[in-house]
């Protein structure tokens, strides 16, 4: 799992750069001001829970039996970034504003992520 979540977490930090450079470059002369602000938000949302992978990664690797939470939460943390930030960049571009009600399941396995994360930390012996 240790390798799972540090290549991901690497994948998903890596793609926060180039897909906030493709914003940044391409598309703030073709979508509105308001578009390119929910697009940052998803680069912004992506790059945070990436960090947050690999921190799950690590501690995977100082625990002896890792508690499971710590494993869900990084799982959350994959699916959360997948969903939140997956729409908001298909809202922002397409501008289908049904897109944005999906934003908020991938916003609640985000902060469901951390909560597991708290847990895991708080048992860690």
């Amino acid at each position: 799992m240790t390798q799972i979540f540090l290549s991901l977490g690497a994948i998903l930090g890596g793609l926060s750069v180039a897909i906030g450079a493709f914003g940044s470059h391409i598309l703030r002369s073709k979508i509105s001001e308001r578009s390119l602000e929910i697009f940052s938000t998803g680069v912004r949302y992506q790059m945070f829970h990436a960090l947050g992978l690999l921190i799950v990664a690590l501690l995977l690797t100082r625990m002896e039996s890792p508690p499971t939470t710590l494993v869900t939460s990084g799982w959350l943390f994959i699916i959360g970034v997948v969903i939140f930030s997956g729409s908001l960049y298909a809202l922002s571009i397409t501008g289908i504003k049904s897109l944005g009600a999906v934003a908020p399941f991938g916003g609640l396995a985000l902060m469901v992520g951390w909560g597991a994360l708290a847990i895991a930390a708080w048992n860690w012996q």
